[in-house]
């Protein structure tokens, strides 16, 4: 058999394998076989030196168009395998688009947050301005322009964090009042303001105690504002936040910034004033404190206690948090477990 016969040979042979390859694997292996450097077209081509002149450049030709004959089936039935694994997959692993889709979980803002918002939402929709202040205050504003000078006793109830010797983290969002006052035109009206924040004391972690909380002050200053002004704007505040059945009782109290100061009581949420184990069988919870701006407060904001007065608040949205959820251990708000946060329904 001549080298031309042998080359054709081997072609339909090759061709058979390629047609009848199942696999890339196969495919691989086939190339290998025939035109590998070991393959029969490359021995077939080592007898060439036996060939005259004239017939070695007429078997070589043909030899080269046996390997890309052999190459381009290969190539071919490489890319109707992979096709038809292409296929064989996306069959298995077909998705219905028009299903519907796997629910997300979302998230919800934390419930002290949740107790904020609602609070800022009732306070903006009575015309109050929203005042957010540096958690980093200057000690004049934390302190002596709310009537608490370096000798007060009162500072004694207020643990706090010095960065400097006069900077520090505030004790209380009250210092917010104070700028409001400087900065405020009284010829445009009177000044409403609340001033939502974390503040920071140097309080030992238990169930009620925390050095870092959150507080929400509020103030009213402009001319013919009462003690009954500060009374109606503390009821809708209980109300909203625990039923419209709520009452709020005031009693005195001292606090440096406010002159007269009270203590504000709301009606105990769970028996109505009937007492239970919540209210310690009084009927009452106590919630803030509040009371009429002190005139020292007015004065060294260049406001004229003469002219001008108002009432002054203070609430805890962590303690509201407590009340409003039955929470017995503030400590449960910060430990960041998804399983008792998740338990708060935003609109709750």
């Amino acid at each position: 058999m001549g080298l031309k016969e042998k080359l054709e040979e081997l072609r339909q042979q090759g061709a058979d394998e390629i047609q009848n390859s199942a696999n890339l694997d196969a495919i691989n292996q086939i190339r290998v076989k025939f035109l590998g450097k070991k393959g029969p077209i490359t021995n077939v081509l080592r007898g060439m030196k036996d060939l005259s002149a004239d017939e070695r450049p007429k078997v070589g030709k043909y030899a080269n168009q046996v390997r890309d004959d052999l190459q381009k089936m290969l190539e071919e039935r490489r890319a109707t395998l992979e096709k038809q694994l292409m296929n064989a997959r996306l069959a298995k692993e077909s998705l219905d688009v028009t299903l519907p889709g796997t629910p997300v979980a979302q998230g919800q803002p934390h419930v002290i947050q949740q107790v904020i918002d609602q609070l800022v939402d009732l306070f903006t929709d009575m015309g109050y301005e929203v005042a957010v202040g540096d958690e980093v205050e200057e000690e004049v504003y934390n302190f002596e322009k709310l009537n608490l000078p370096k000798d007060h006793p009162a500072r004694d109830m207020q643990d706090t964090f010095y960065v400097t010797h006069s900077i520090l983290m505030r004790t209380q969002t009250s210092p917010m009042q104070a700028r409001m006052l400087e900065k405020h035109d009284f010829s445009q009206g009177p000044l409403k303001m609340i001033s939502p924040g974390k503040v920071y004391r140097r309080d030992t972690d238990d169930a009620t105690h925390s050095h870092q909380f959150h507080q929400v002050e509020g103030m009213v200053v402009g001319k013919h504002v009462t003690m009954a002004d500060l009374k109606g704007t503390l009821e809708v505040v209980a109300q909203h936040l625990f039923g419209d059945q709520l009452k709020v009782r005031l009693r005195p109290s001292y606090f440096p910034f406010t002159e007269p100061s009270v203590e504000a009581d709301i009606t105990c949420f769970n028996c109505l004033g009937k007492g239970c184990a919540i209210c310690k069988n009084t009927g009452w919870i106590e919630v803030l404190g509040a009371g009429m701006v002190h005139p020292n407060v007015l004065k060294m904001s260049g406001v004229d206690p003469e002219e001008y007065g108002g009432f002054a608040f203070g609430l805890g949205p962590d303690r509201f948090a407590m009340l409003k959820y039955g929470v017995e251990d503030i400590r449960d708000f910060y430990q960041n477990d998804v399983r008792f946060l998740t338990q708060f329904d935003q609109k709750g």
